[in-house]
Protein backbone atom coordinates (compact mmCIF):
# COMPACT_ATOMS: atom_id res chain seq x y z
CA UNK A 1 0.00 0.00 0.00
CA UNK A 2 1.44 3.33 -0.96
CA UNK A 3 1.50 6.15 1.94
CA UNK A 4 -0.54 8.95 1.29
CA UNK A 5 -1.40 12.03 3.24
CA UNK A 6 -3.77 13.06 5.74
CA UNK A 7 -5.03 16.35 6.32
CA UNK A 8 -4.82 16.39 10.10
CA UNK A 9 -5.55 12.98 12.09
CA UNK A 10 -2.89 11.02 13.89
CA UNK A 11 -4.41 7.18 13.87
CA UNK A 12 -2.96 4.02 14.22
CA UNK A 13 -5.25 1.41 12.70
CA UNK A 14 -4.50 -2.42 12.83
CA UNK A 15 -4.93 -4.16 9.95
CA UNK A 16 -3.80 -7.75 10.11
CA UNK A 17 -2.75 -10.28 12.83
CA UNK A 18 -0.92 -13.52 12.58
CA UNK A 19 -0.77 -14.68 16.23
CA UNK A 20 0.97 -11.28 18.25
CA UNK A 21 2.22 -10.14 15.37
CA UNK A 22 0.62 -7.28 13.22
CA UNK A 23 0.49 -4.80 10.72
CA UNK A 24 -0.84 -1.78 10.53
CA UNK A 25 -0.58 1.84 9.22
CA UNK A 26 -0.23 5.02 11.31
CA UNK A 27 -1.42 8.41 9.50
CA UNK A 28 -0.14 11.53 9.78
CA UNK A 29 -0.44 14.84 8.15
CA UNK A 30 2.69 13.84 6.52
CA UNK A 31 2.31 10.38 5.29
CA UNK A 32 1.18 7.05 6.12
CA UNK A 33 3.66 5.14 8.22
CA UNK A 34 3.71 0.96 7.48
CA UNK A 35 3.69 -1.12 10.32
CA UNK A 36 6.18 -3.18 10.84
CA UNK A 37 8.25 0.12 10.49
CA UNK A 38 11.86 0.35 10.72
CA UNK A 39 12.92 4.23 11.06
CA UNK A 40 16.48 4.90 9.96
CA UNK A 41 18.42 6.95 12.02
CA UNK A 42 18.94 10.43 11.09
CA UNK A 43 20.73 11.43 14.51
CA UNK A 44 22.08 15.01 13.78
CA UNK A 45 19.52 16.08 10.90
CA UNK A 46 20.92 13.07 8.16
CA UNK A 47 21.18 9.85 7.71
CA UNK A 48 24.72 8.87 7.72
CA UNK A 49 25.99 9.16 4.16
CA UNK A 50 22.92 8.80 2.45
CA UNK A 51 20.69 11.61 0.74
CA UNK A 52 17.31 12.12 1.83
CA UNK A 53 15.71 10.63 -0.81
CA UNK A 54 17.64 7.65 -1.22
CA UNK A 55 16.19 6.49 1.52
CA UNK A 56 12.83 7.33 1.05
CA UNK A 57 13.74 5.43 -2.39
CA UNK A 58 14.56 2.38 -0.11
CA UNK A 59 10.92 2.43 1.33
CA UNK A 60 11.87 4.38 4.50
CA UNK A 61 8.44 5.96 5.35
CA UNK A 62 9.88 7.85 8.56
CA UNK A 63 13.27 8.77 10.11
CA UNK A 64 14.61 8.95 13.74
CA UNK A 65 16.21 12.62 14.48
CA UNK A 66 17.37 13.68 18.22
CA UNK A 67 16.29 16.01 20.58
CA UNK A 68 20.24 16.10 22.65
CA UNK A 69 22.13 16.19 19.28
CA UNK A 70 20.16 19.12 17.70
CA UNK A 71 19.75 21.27 20.68
CA UNK A 72 23.68 21.51 21.38
CA UNK A 73 24.39 21.96 17.15
CA UNK A 74 23.16 24.02 15.50
CA UNK A 75 20.16 24.69 17.80
CA UNK A 76 16.15 23.78 17.99
CA UNK A 77 15.74 27.59 17.75
CA UNK A 78 17.96 28.29 14.58
CA UNK A 79 16.46 24.99 12.48
CA UNK A 80 12.85 26.54 13.71
CA UNK A 81 13.78 30.40 12.01
CA UNK A 82 14.89 28.01 8.76
CA UNK A 83 11.29 26.51 8.37
CA UNK A 84 11.40 23.37 10.82
CA UNK A 85 13.21 20.23 10.28
CA UNK A 86 11.78 18.60 7.85
CA UNK A 87 12.69 21.76 5.33
CA UNK A 88 16.00 21.83 7.03
CA UNK A 89 16.92 18.45 6.36
CA UNK A 90 14.64 18.24 3.02
CA UNK A 91 12.37 15.14 4.76
CA UNK A 92 9.01 16.21 4.17
CA UNK A 93 7.77 12.64 5.48
CA UNK A 94 7.18 11.93 9.05
CA UNK A 95 10.31 12.15 11.79
CA UNK A 96 10.37 10.84 15.10
CA UNK A 97 12.24 12.55 18.09
CA UNK A 98 13.66 10.92 20.82
CA UNK A 99 13.79 13.17 23.80
CA UNK A 100 17.37 13.05 24.27
CA UNK A 101 17.17 11.18 27.61
CA UNK A 102 19.45 8.18 26.68
CA UNK A 103 22.25 10.24 25.07
CA UNK A 104 22.44 12.46 28.12
CA UNK A 105 23.13 8.78 29.98
CA UNK A 106 25.49 7.75 27.39
CA UNK A 107 27.39 10.81 25.89
CA UNK A 108 27.14 13.77 28.73
CA UNK A 109 29.91 14.65 30.77
CA UNK A 110 29.61 15.72 34.64
CA UNK A 111 25.63 14.40 34.22
CA UNK A 112 23.55 16.06 37.39
CA UNK A 113 20.09 14.46 37.53
CA UNK A 114 17.39 15.56 39.97
CA UNK A 115 13.41 15.13 40.00
CA UNK A 116 13.37 18.71 37.81
CA UNK A 117 15.80 17.33 34.95
CA UNK A 118 19.31 17.00 34.02
CA UNK A 119 22.17 19.43 34.34
CA UNK A 120 25.13 18.65 31.70
CA UNK A 121 27.91 19.56 29.92
CA UNK A 122 27.98 19.02 26.16
CA UNK A 123 30.12 16.40 24.87
CA UNK A 124 31.06 18.88 22.09
CA UNK A 125 32.39 21.78 24.02
CA UNK A 126 31.60 21.05 27.29
CA UNK A 127 29.10 23.88 27.34
CA UNK A 128 26.59 23.72 30.58
CA UNK A 129 22.74 22.36 29.60
CA UNK A 130 19.70 22.14 31.34
CA UNK A 131 17.27 19.46 29.87
CA UNK A 132 13.79 19.14 31.74
CA UNK A 133 10.86 17.68 29.87
CA UNK A 134 9.22 21.31 29.61
CA UNK A 135 12.74 22.17 27.85
CA UNK A 136 12.33 18.54 26.03
CA UNK A 137 8.85 19.51 24.44
CA UNK A 138 10.18 22.77 23.43
CA UNK A 139 12.38 21.58 21.79
CA UNK A 140 10.82 18.89 20.12
CA UNK A 141 8.02 21.54 18.98
CA UNK A 142 10.45 24.14 17.40
CA UNK A 143 11.70 20.79 15.15
CA UNK A 144 8.17 20.30 13.94
CA UNK A 145 8.54 16.68 15.03
CA UNK A 146 5.19 14.33 14.06
CA UNK A 147 5.79 11.93 17.29
CA UNK A 148 7.48 13.52 20.09
CA UNK A 149 8.62 11.32 22.85
CA UNK A 150 8.32 12.01 26.59
CA UNK A 151 11.48 13.05 28.50
CA UNK A 152 12.77 10.06 30.81
CA UNK A 153 15.72 8.69 32.34
CA UNK A 154 17.40 5.58 30.52
CA UNK A 155 19.73 3.28 33.32
CA UNK A 156 22.44 1.12 32.08
CA UNK A 157 21.94 -2.82 32.40
CA UNK A 158 22.37 -4.35 35.00
CA UNK A 159 21.40 -2.21 38.09
CA UNK A 160 19.78 -2.19 41.23
CA UNK A 161 16.32 -3.20 41.66
CA UNK A 162 16.39 0.28 44.20
CA UNK A 163 17.82 2.33 40.59
CA UNK A 164 15.62 0.93 38.59
CA UNK A 165 12.95 1.97 40.56
CA UNK A 166 13.57 5.65 41.29
CA UNK A 167 14.53 5.88 37.47
CA UNK A 168 10.84 4.57 36.39
CA UNK A 169 8.96 6.67 38.98
CA UNK A 170 11.17 9.65 37.39
CA UNK A 171 10.33 8.66 34.32
CA UNK A 172 6.66 8.30 35.01
CA UNK A 173 6.80 11.91 37.20
CA UNK A 174 8.63 13.09 33.85
CA UNK A 175 5.96 11.43 31.43
CA UNK A 176 2.84 13.38 33.48
CA UNK A 177 5.16 17.20 33.17
CA UNK A 178 5.95 15.89 29.10
CA UNK A 179 2.03 15.32 29.07
CA UNK A 180 1.47 19.13 30.11
CA UNK A 181 4.25 20.87 28.56
CA UNK A 182 3.09 19.84 25.04
CA UNK A 183 0.83 21.83 23.47
CA UNK A 184 -2.11 19.45 21.67
CA UNK A 185 -1.34 19.94 17.79
CA UNK A 186 -3.99 18.60 14.74
CA UNK A 187 -1.72 15.36 13.22
CA UNK A 188 0.90 15.49 16.04
CA UNK A 189 1.48 12.27 18.58
CA UNK A 190 2.99 12.21 21.63
CA UNK A 191 4.48 8.67 22.82
CA UNK A 192 5.10 7.50 26.66
CA UNK A 193 8.08 5.53 27.16
CA UNK A 194 7.80 2.34 29.41
CA UNK A 195 10.94 2.05 31.94
CA UNK A 196 11.92 -0.38 34.52
CA UNK A 197 15.21 -2.52 33.80
CA UNK A 198 14.92 -5.73 33.59
CA UNK A 199 12.03 -5.54 36.13
CA UNK A 200 8.93 -7.77 35.36
CA UNK A 201 6.54 -6.15 37.90
CA UNK A 202 8.36 -2.22 37.13
CA UNK A 203 7.68 -2.64 33.49
CA UNK A 204 4.35 -3.57 34.04
CA UNK A 205 3.30 -1.09 36.45
CA UNK A 206 4.95 1.39 34.57
CA UNK A 207 3.27 0.32 31.26
CA UNK A 208 -0.10 0.58 33.39
CA UNK A 209 0.56 3.89 34.74
CA UNK A 210 1.37 5.14 31.08
CA UNK A 211 -1.60 3.63 29.72
CA UNK A 212 -3.47 5.85 32.34
CA UNK A 213 -2.07 8.91 30.90
CA UNK A 214 -3.55 8.35 27.27
CA UNK A 215 -0.31 8.82 24.82
CA UNK A 216 -0.96 8.20 21.01
CA UNK A 217 1.87 5.28 21.05
CA UNK A 218 3.94 3.65 23.87
CA UNK A 219 7.83 3.25 23.65
CA UNK A 220 9.69 -0.19 25.49
CA UNK A 221 13.23 1.99 26.72
CA UNK A 222 16.28 1.43 28.25
CA UNK A 223 16.71 -1.90 25.81
CA UNK A 224 19.61 -3.17 23.99
CA UNK A 225 21.77 -1.70 26.01
CA UNK A 226 24.00 -4.10 26.23
CA UNK A 227 21.61 -7.06 28.14
CA UNK A 228 20.76 -10.52 26.31
CA UNK A 229 18.83 -10.70 23.53
CA UNK A 230 16.54 -13.56 26.05
CA UNK A 231 16.50 -10.69 28.45
CA UNK A 232 14.74 -8.19 25.94
CA UNK A 233 12.21 -10.23 24.39
CA UNK A 234 11.52 -10.97 28.16
CA UNK A 235 10.68 -7.68 29.13
CA UNK A 236 8.80 -7.29 25.34
CA UNK A 237 6.41 -10.97 26.16
CA UNK A 238 6.00 -8.61 30.27
CA UNK A 239 5.02 -5.75 28.75
CA UNK A 240 2.62 -6.04 25.16
CA UNK A 241 -0.18 -7.63 27.22
CA UNK A 242 -0.72 -4.14 29.42
CA UNK A 243 -0.23 -1.93 26.57
CA UNK A 244 -3.64 -0.81 24.26
CA UNK A 245 -3.73 -2.80 20.80
CA UNK A 246 -5.22 0.14 19.17
CA UNK A 247 -1.78 2.44 19.71
CA UNK A 248 1.40 1.58 17.84
CA UNK A 249 4.04 -0.19 20.32
CA UNK A 250 7.50 0.93 19.64
CA UNK A 251 11.16 -1.15 20.85
CA UNK A 252 13.50 1.92 20.85
CA UNK A 253 17.29 1.68 19.56
CA UNK A 254 16.60 -1.97 18.09
CA UNK A 255 18.28 -3.88 16.45
CA UNK A 256 19.70 -6.79 14.42
CA UNK A 257 17.55 -8.29 11.39
CA UNK A 258 16.96 -11.05 14.38
CA UNK A 259 16.02 -8.41 17.24
CA UNK A 260 13.55 -7.17 14.34
CA UNK A 261 12.58 -10.61 13.41
CA UNK A 262 11.47 -11.43 16.90
CA UNK A 263 10.24 -8.83 18.37
CA UNK A 264 7.79 -8.50 15.55
CA UNK A 265 6.81 -12.45 16.69
CA UNK A 266 5.66 -10.24 20.15
CA UNK A 267 3.74 -7.47 18.94
CA UNK A 268 6.17 -4.80 18.64
CA UNK A 269 5.62 -2.62 15.54
CA UNK A 270 8.36 0.22 15.22
CA UNK A 271 11.98 0.34 15.82
CA UNK A 272 15.22 2.30 14.97
CA UNK A 273 18.62 1.21 15.26
CA UNK A 274 21.92 3.23 13.94
CA UNK A 275 23.10 -0.78 13.15
CA UNK A 276 22.81 -0.81 9.23
CA UNK A 277 24.18 2.68 8.73
CA UNK A 278 27.11 1.94 11.45
CA UNK A 279 27.89 -0.95 10.05
CA UNK A 280 27.54 0.16 6.70
CA UNK A 281 30.65 2.80 7.38
CA UNK A 282 32.73 -0.40 9.05
CA UNK A 283 32.60 -2.54 6.24
CA UNK A 284 30.03 -4.82 7.13
CA UNK A 285 26.29 -6.11 5.00
CA UNK A 286 23.41 -7.49 6.25
CA UNK A 287 21.87 -9.45 3.21
CA UNK A 288 18.87 -12.05 2.85
CA UNK A 289 21.95 -14.20 3.34
CA UNK A 290 23.20 -12.95 7.11
CA UNK A 291 26.27 -10.85 7.52
CA UNK A 292 28.96 -10.39 5.10
CA UNK A 293 32.06 -8.40 6.57
CA UNK A 294 33.82 -7.32 3.28
CA UNK A 295 37.15 -5.85 5.26
CA UNK A 296 38.10 -10.27 4.69
CA UNK A 297 40.64 -11.06 2.32
CA UNK A 298 38.56 -13.53 0.82
CA UNK A 299 36.74 -10.96 -0.75
CA UNK A 300 39.13 -9.52 -3.11
CA UNK A 301 39.18 -11.66 -5.95
CA UNK A 302 35.53 -12.13 -5.96
CA UNK A 303 33.51 -10.97 -8.58
CA UNK A 304 30.11 -11.94 -6.94
CA UNK A 305 27.29 -9.16 -6.43
CA UNK A 306 26.29 -8.87 -2.53
CA UNK A 307 23.13 -10.18 -3.66
CA UNK A 308 21.54 -10.40 -7.37
CA UNK A 309 18.03 -10.77 -6.07
CA UNK A 310 18.02 -8.12 -4.20
CA UNK A 311 15.62 -5.04 -5.06
CA UNK A 312 18.95 -2.96 -3.71
CA UNK A 313 21.06 -1.94 -7.62
CA UNK A 314 24.42 -1.44 -5.24
CA UNK A 315 23.74 -4.98 -3.89
CA UNK A 316 23.37 -6.40 -7.80
CA UNK A 317 25.84 -4.59 -9.49
CA UNK A 318 29.40 -4.01 -7.65
CA UNK A 319 31.46 -6.96 -7.09
CA UNK A 320 32.70 -8.00 -3.59
CA UNK A 321 36.00 -7.41 -4.82
CA UNK A 322 35.40 -3.90 -5.47
CA UNK A 323 33.51 -2.79 -2.45
CA UNK A 324 36.49 -4.92 -0.39
CA UNK A 325 38.58 -2.54 -2.28
CA UNK A 326 36.72 0.87 -1.39
CA UNK A 327 36.58 -0.27 2.01
CA UNK A 328 40.21 -1.40 2.47
CA UNK A 329 40.91 1.91 0.58
CA UNK A 330 38.68 4.18 2.92
CA UNK A 331 36.93 4.97 0.57
CA UNK A 332 33.64 7.08 0.85
CA UNK A 333 32.08 5.88 -1.99
CA UNK A 334 32.01 2.31 0.18
CA UNK A 335 30.63 3.76 3.10
CA UNK A 336 27.69 4.84 0.89
CA UNK A 337 27.05 1.85 -1.18
CA UNK A 338 27.08 -0.57 2.15
CA UNK A 339 25.11 2.07 3.83
CA UNK A 340 22.55 1.55 1.08
CA UNK A 341 22.63 -1.62 0.63
CA UNK A 342 22.28 -2.48 4.50
CA UNK A 343 19.25 -0.05 4.90
CA UNK A 344 17.85 -1.45 1.55
CA UNK A 345 17.56 -5.17 3.52
CA UNK A 346 16.11 -3.84 6.35
CA UNK A 347 13.50 -2.39 4.65
CA UNK A 348 13.32 -5.93 2.42
CA UNK A 349 12.89 -7.52 5.40
CA UNK A 350 10.04 -5.27 7.24
CA UNK A 351 8.29 -5.84 3.52
CA UNK A 352 8.86 -9.60 3.92
CA UNK A 353 7.56 -9.37 7.52
CA UNK A 354 4.34 -7.75 6.52
CA UNK A 355 3.33 -9.53 3.43
CA UNK A 356 3.89 -12.44 6.15
CA UNK A 357 1.55 -11.64 8.44
CA UNK A 358 -1.00 -10.17 5.81
CA UNK A 359 -0.60 -14.17 4.56
CA UNK A 360 -0.69 -15.78 8.04
CA UNK A 361 2.28 -17.16 7.20
CA UNK A 362 4.25 -15.41 9.71
CA UNK A 363 5.74 -18.74 11.30
CA UNK A 364 6.39 -19.81 7.73
CA UNK A 365 9.00 -16.59 7.04
CA UNK A 366 10.66 -16.55 10.17
CA UNK A 367 11.86 -19.61 10.24
CA UNK A 368 12.73 -19.53 6.43
CA UNK A 369 14.62 -16.51 7.14
CA UNK A 370 16.48 -17.82 9.74
CA UNK A 371 17.57 -20.68 7.76
CA UNK A 372 18.96 -18.21 5.05
CA UNK A 373 20.93 -16.66 7.53
CA UNK A 374 22.20 -19.42 9.24
CA UNK A 375 22.97 -21.32 6.23
CA UNK A 376 24.89 -18.12 4.67
CA UNK A 377 26.88 -17.86 7.72
CA UNK A 378 27.69 -21.48 7.38
CA UNK A 379 28.85 -21.40 3.99
CA UNK A 380 31.04 -18.41 4.99
CA UNK A 381 32.89 -20.01 7.69
CA UNK A 382 33.31 -23.73 5.47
Amino acid sequence: MTPVPSETAFRFTLLHRDGDARTGLIDTPRGMIRTPAFMPVGTAATVKAMQPEAVRALGADIVLSNTYHLMLRPGAERIAALGGLHRFMNWPHPILTDSGGFQVMSLAKLRKLDEQGVTFQSHIDGARHVLTPERSMEIQDLLGSDIVMQFDECVRLPCEHTEAERAMRLSLRWAERSRRALAEKPGRALFGIVQGADDKALRRESARALVDMNFDGYALGGLAVGEPQAVMLDMIETVIPHLPEDRPHYLMGVGTPDDLLRSVKRGIDMFDCVMPTRAGRHGLAYTRHGRLNLRNARHADDPAPIDPESSCPAARIYSRAYLHHLVKAGEILGMVLLTTINLAYYQELMAGMRAAITEKRFADFEVETEARWREGEKARVD
